[in-house]
């Protein structure tokens, strides 16, 4: 190859991938520049599939909603968008009925796109950058069930599979989606109970150990069934159970228990971390729950304070 067409080469990548930008670019919709081309994608729906590709259904079924929601709001196709419309939209979601984590995961899976179509060359510069996200009001300690209100929600219900499906959540501490993906195979007999295998966020793996009542549990729900069957179903029996069931059955639970809160799985979870910071060593709690960081296991640590100086006080 000559010189000169290896460096038209250089001098093309450089154009399509380079991050600077001014405040003139913000202010013009990128489908008016030469440079805005990639062959990766030939459309905004395109882009769309490939941003979504080898993410968890979970995760697939969220990010398009809110992308289709912010295309929708627009009105305009990727290239078009300036600075002016990703704000006028966080306006408008500001004004919106939702619970502000729901507000942080719009805007958040917005820019995700916005830096994926950039870093893809579909876009010469990401525009949504220089948009702030929401700073999250901490509400885990509202979120927070006591292991007394655990046990009058697994008490309540009646149901044999709602009944384990509930201890499973609580006793091993999975998210949702892990314990909705959960098949026989994954599981495994030991000396004294058994161990899970748990396929969790970012593709990462971990194995649980599971103790012995509710592993004998576990087994007799099973019966004859193959291994790689799902341990939980959904109605057709070849597929898994869809989180939205796992919910269903988590609140009407709650409401026979009669508990003045409406919690969703993720409470089990919390529920999970916090009684086990209280007595296993901190980096246990994290290997089991998977979190990436110790910080965030920490977090439950402060959410049921042993002391504080209001004890101190007196009127």
């Amino acid at each position: 190859m000559s010189n000169s067409r290896k460096e038209k080469r250089m001098i093309n990548h450089i154009i399509l991938h380079s991050t600077d930008s001014t405040p003139e670019d913000s202010r013009t919709p990128q489908s008016l520049r030469p440079n805005a081309i990639s062959k990766q994608a030939e459309n905004d729906q395109e882009l769309v599939k490939l941003w979504l590709y080898g993410k968890s259904k979970h995760t697939q079924r969220y990010y398009r909603k809110d992308v289709e929601r912010f295309f929708e709001y627009t009105n305009k196709s990727l290239r078009e968008i300036i600075l002016k419309d990703l704000q006028e939209f966080a306006n408008h979601i500001d004004e919106q009925d939702l619970v502000d984590g729901s507000k942080r995961r719009i805007l958040s899976s917005v820019k995700s796109f916005f830096a994926f179509a950039h870093k893809l060359g579909y876009l010469t510069f990401d525009v949504a950058r220089v948009l702030a996200l929401p700073t999250p009001k901490d509400t885990l300690a509202e979120r927070i069930l006591t292991q007394e209100q655990v046990r009058k929600i697994i008490n309540a219900e009646n149901h044999p599979r709602n009944k384990l499906i509930l201890k499973t959540l609580f006793i091993t501490g999975i998210r949702v989606s892990e314990l909705c993906s959960l098949c026989w195979k994954d599981l495994k007999e030991r000396s004294e109970g058994g161990q899970v295998t748990v396929y969790g966020k970012g593709k990462k793996t971990r194995t649980l150990l599971i103790p012995e009542p509710l592993w004998s549990e576990l087994m007799n729900f099973r019966g004859s069934a193959f291994e790689d069957v799902f341990v939980f179903r959904g109605r057709n029996r070849s597929t898994q159970m869809h989180s939205t069931t796992v919910l269903r059955i988590v609140k009407k639970a709650a409401q026979k228990a009669g508990l003045k809160v409406t919690p969703s799985p993720h409470w089990l979870r919390h529920a999970h971390s916090s009684i086990a910071c209280e007595k296993a060593p901190l980096h246990v709690v994290q290997n089991s729950l998977g979190h990436s960081s110790i910080q965030t296991t920490s977090h439950y640590l402060h959410v049921k304070p042993d002391d504080c100086s209001s004890k101190y006080l007196d009127l």
